[in-house]
């Protein structure tokens, strides 16, 4: 698990449960995008709640989460946001 700890002591991650993140004080858990299917049985990863373009379509959904994960890593989870 990432953790980007910026100036300000705010602590940004991709959730996931291997670290408690409540041990490291309060907790604001927010949606970073939404994955979703398309009419048609493909899916999309939206990540406008972050300022970021929709990705897809693709034909399944874990393609989607894998290209959500990554667009989080390389735009969001970085100090320059």
């Amino acid at each position: 698990m990432e953790l980007l700890i910026q100036p300000d002591g705010t602590v940004r991650a991709i959730y996931d449960e291997t670290i408690p993140l409540a041990a490291l004080g309060s907790v604001d858990i927010q949606r970073a995008s939404h994955v979703e299917p398309t009419t048609d049985g493909r899916w999309t990863a939206d990540l406008s709640p972050v300022g970021g373009p929709k990705l897809g379509p693709f034909a399944h959904r874990s393609e989607a989460l894998d290209a959500e994960q990554q667009w989080l890593l390389r735009h969001w989870l970085t100090l320059s946001v």
